[in-house]
């Protein structure tokens, strides 16, 4: 609503949960000099005794024990995640897959933003020609995250560590695809008085610099010389970027003076994911993408690093249903082309799934019926045995014997061969262990009902099982926190992002035309009040002819439209008409609104121009001081004045959007008199009644 000094103040958006405000500004990047100084700092840490470098940290660096150990204790995590530390002589470049299979390349350096922007722009460049598709960057002062597909196992460090001789082409050329130079053109376009303001005091919203920078680039693109085109490059290439640094750094590791060391890591060191929490961001507020982008981007995060960054990980508005249910009928081989056809396979079936009555057998079999006979030869040749879970009677495979046996207590037959009576360790962890593997998403009580135990020996079972299972909120409509198999979870996050995806592809452009029939009703058959409010909320606060709004739009979309519906509206102030300028001598545009929401839409609007004049400030300070005026009212407020020039100086304000009426019938009596607003046939025949003028000031 207002941005001031100190404060920007904001409203709540209908329909939008609420959500603290976020801006990323700019700032300057950290210079090659002190990424030295902070790597060269790095180093000698390292090359000390603890003891020693504790003592330095304190005595010479002022930090109290506890940062001190801090920074031991960080710089030794990193250590033990990728063998070395980033440093002055050394670049890290760690490589992991992220959650949907993708490979994130994280290049650890400190040399600064003004060195990694360029790098990473004509690594992007680099890499999307080498893939043919579009690679995604991000760089901050620490270093660059490169996601590439999941096709991409190869990545020779020849594309990474780029010629110096070649650095300058090869950033000149993805400059301008980048969003830094949009944002930067949109700069000089403005100090270039390119952007005109339409009123000096005030100030243009962001949103419409953006457009008018946007389409003021589609036109310049076409002419290289084009004087803002050029500052706006040498704004990124000087100001912004430090190409001589830059050459510097790669001629130094072309030298051998700075070293690459390349590890591949299960999971994000501790450098690597303070830069992957600048990835998260990009995402996180991204809040003008529609919903399905949003989601899918979300799923692309790292589960680990959205959980820190948010407190826990809510998945259950990411997860797709169908893709859940789908991947459950999968784990559980009940899905077509899954099931046992034969004796053999059921027993493939048991070791895979575990304990399973008849009744579930059969479900697993692709002949109804089977199972029966097929676990009783089993049976007979040792390989399936029954045993009493949950007081019930199931078939497990006979190798699953002593799990069985230990973790359960169940009795196990005589007569087995060794081997599958020998002890096993961990035997309730190896079950449950299975049991996560072949399910969704489960609370504790689930597997605690399975196994016919207690909801505690499940969670401790759970808890020893570590990083092989996930905890967190999974499942769609569901509650509480469950667990999860990490695979099957990574799986489901995998599927469900290509579900979004399928959503959010474009469709042809006669879905659109089609799409934009059926949301304004053209050609139903609804009639009523209550089908003119439907019509409406989807017109209201777009510009229309009065001239065609009841002899073309509103007939278009309603069946026997009457006028009379909308008067009703309108003299009951649940519907406002507002002027968005004139057409011409005889006609002009009008904006139809619901009260309520007249004031949120209205400053999205460009006013057109205010008339100035003496009758017309005369009838302004009228009505705002003395409110809604009939004409009597009106008129004696400029008495010198003809009841002509009175009638012409209040259209000027209506189509100023200045001045309205509650009733519609002073609109259509004008274009009546001008001959171009025809009654429509299903208009009653009735005296028009003048109505009240209001004052409602400009949009």
């Amino acid at each position: 609503e207002d941005i001031t000094f100190e404060r920007v103040v904001v409203s709540p958006a209908p329909g939008e949960p609420g959500k603290m405000p976020f801006w990323h500004g700019d700032r300057p990047g950290r210079p090659l000099e002190l990424g030295r100084a902070l790597g060269a700092f790095q180093r000698e840490v390292r090359a000390q005794p603890d003891e020693a470098a504790l003592g330095n940290l304190i005595n010479d660096y002022g930090l109290d024990a506890f940062a001190a150990t801090n920074v031991l204790l960080y710089l030794g995590e990193q250590a033990d995640a990728t063998g070395v530390v980033p440093d002055d002589r050394t670049i890290v470049v760690e490589r992991f897959r992220d959650e949907i299979g993708d490979w994130r390349v994280c290049i650890l350096s400190p040399f600064g933003t003004p060195v990694h922007a360029p790098w990473a722009m004509a690594i992007q460049r680099r890499l999307g020609e080498r893939f043919d598709m579009p690679v995604e960057v991000m760089w901050t002062d620490d270093g660059i995250v490169l996601r590439l597909p999941e096709a991409a196992d190869d990545l020779p460090l020849e594309d990474l560590v780029i010629d110096p001789e070649e650095i300058d082409d090869l950033v000149m050329e993805a400059l301008p695809q980048t969003s830094l130079f949009s944002a930067r053109f949109r700069e000089c376009a403005a100090r270039s008085l390119l952007l005109p303001r339409r009123r000096p005091d005030q100030r243009t919203p962001l949103w419409q610099q953006r457009q008018r920078a946007h389409d003021l680039l589609a036109v310049a693109s076409k002419y290289p010389t084009f004087p803002v085109l050029l500052e706006t490059s040498r704004e990124c290439l000087q100001d912004v970027f430090d190409l001589p640094a830059l050459r510097e750094v790669l001629l130094q590791l072309r030298n051998r003076q700075v070293r690459v060391v390349q590890v591949d890591t299960a999971k994000a060191s501790p450098f690597a994911q303070s830069l992957l929490f600048n990835w998260i961001a990009a995402y996180m507020y991204e809040g003008d993408a529609p919903l399905a982008e949003r989601r899918a981007a979300a799923l692309a995060l790292d589960k680990d690093l959205l959980r820190d960054l948010l407190g826990a990980e809510e998945l259950r508005e990411l997860l797709d249903p169908g893709a859940l249910a789908d991947l459950e009928l999968e784990l559980q081989l009940l899905a077509d082309g899954r099931r046992a056809r034969n004796a053999d396979e059921l027993h493939d079936v048991l070791r895979r799934v575990g304990d399973l009555s008849v009744a579930e057998a059969d479900l697993r079999c692709d002949t109804s019926g089977a199972a029966a006979a097929w676990l009783a030869d089993l049976q007979h040749q040792r390989r399936a045995i029954t045993v009493v879970v949950a007081g019930e009677e199931r078939w497990i495979a006979a190798e699953d014997a002593a799990r069985y046996r230990d973790a359960l207590g169940c009795n196990v037959p005589l007569g087995l061969p060794r081997e599958f009576t020998e002890a096993v360790p961990l035997p309730l962890e190896t079950l449950i262990g299975r049991y996560a593997r072949t399910h969704g998403p489960f609370v504790t009580d689930d597997v605690a009902h399975r196994f016919g135990i207690s909801a505690e020996r499940v969670a401790g079972a759970l808890a020893a099982l570590g990083d092989q299972v996930v905890r967190g909120e999974f499942r769609p409509n569901g509650s509480g926190i469950e667990w999860c198999d990490g695979d099957v979870l990574r799986q489901l996050r995998r599927r469900s992002l290509a579900a979004l995806r399928r959503e959010v592809e474009p469709v042809e452009h006669d879905a659109y035309a089609r799409f934009l029939v059926a949301w304004h009703g053209i050609g139903t058959d609804r009639r009523g009040i209550d089908a003119l409010v439907e019509s409406l909320s989807h017109l209201q606060g777009a510009a229309v002819p009065a001239s065609s709004l009841e002899r073309e739009i509103l007939p278009a979309r309603l069946r026997q439209y009457q006028p009379a519906q909308l008067d009703e509206l309108c003299t009951s102030g649940e519907l406002v008409w507002v002027g968005a300028g004139a057409i011409g001598a005889g006609d002009g545009r009008i904006r139809l609104c619901f009260a309520d929401q007249l004031p949120l839409l209205a400053q999205a609007w460009e006013a057109p121009v205010a008339p100035d004049g003496p009758l017309h400030d005369a009838l302004r300070a009228h009505l705002a001081q003395r409110g809604a005026s009939f004409w009597g009212g009106l008129r004696a407020a400029a008495p010198e004045a003809t009841d002509a020039e009175i009638l012409a100086a209040l259209w000027d304000l209506v189509w100023a959007g200045e001045v309205t009426n509650d009733s519609l019938a002073p609109l259509r009596a004008y274009l009546g008199a001008k001959g171009v607003g025809p009654t429509p046939k299903s208009a009653p025949r009735q005296r028009p009644r003048p109505g009240r003028l209001n004052r409602i000031g400009p949009p």
